[in-house]
């Protein structure tokens, strides 16, 4: 059976949940990046770039959920902290398809990492978890930057996979090129999230008090 959550109880369910991220999403970031500079591998450098964008998209939550307490609609608010989870998703897709397209042109092979396969495989059994209690909770406190930060995690879900299968490739086989094309994956998901995040319309409760 399925338990409504009250208002209040949603809020502090998502600064919980946000903190969490922040908390997951820094030692992850610092994991890939660190791996992915020491394989020269530009899929794992995206993908630990993404964790730091994940970051800085819960930060603007935690802003917005602090903003909750005002007396007046929380429109405004909610508008620009999702207009910052979309720009951030938009910064992601430039930076990572300019890297991805360079390798491939210049033909720069990447050093297998067994510490990415790693690391993907572990986001892939926690992003979905924490995705699904983000978006039970959105709707509740009628926040769409709540709900962009909920599809941004599903995006790092969609990363790991497309990150498990390029480092994967390249680990089993020496398929080196499959990396950038696994970067370009990254890219092109996280501008299609740019889009839909910057054009999403407010939820139903965004004004309740």
């Amino acid at each position: 059976m399925v338990v409504e959550l009250s208002r209040p109880h949603a809020v502090r369910r998502a600064r919980t949940l946000n903190a969490l991220t922040i908390g997951w999403n820094t030692i992850e970031g610092l994991v890939a990046i660190g791996a992915g500079v020491a394989a020269g591998s530009v899929s794992l450098i995206g993908f630990g770039l993404d964790s730091g964008i994940e970051v800085s998209a819960a930060v603007a939550l935690t802003w917005r959920l602090s903003r909750e307490n005002r007396d007046d609609c929380r429109e405004d608010d909610d508008r620009l902290a999702q207009r910052l989870v979309a720009i951030s998703f938009a910064a992601l897709a430039v930076y990572v398809a300019f890297g991805a397209s360079s390798s491939l042109i210049v033909g720069r092979a990447p050093d297998a990492s067994i510490v990415g396969v790693a690391l993907a495989v572990t986001s892939l059994a926690v992003m979905p978890v924490i995705a699904r209690a983000k978006r039970r909770v959105a709707p509740v406190i009628g926040s769409r930057a709540a709900a962009a930060e909920a599809t941004q995690t599903d995006l790092c879900t969609a990363l790991s996979a497309a990150l498990l299968v390029g480092l994967g490739l390249n680990l089993l086989f020496g398929w080196w090129w499959a990396d950038p094309v696994a970067a370009l994956v990254i890219a092109g998901i996280a501008a299609y999230a740019a889009v839909t995040t910057w054009r999403a319309p407010s939820l139903a409760h965004t004004c309740c008090v």
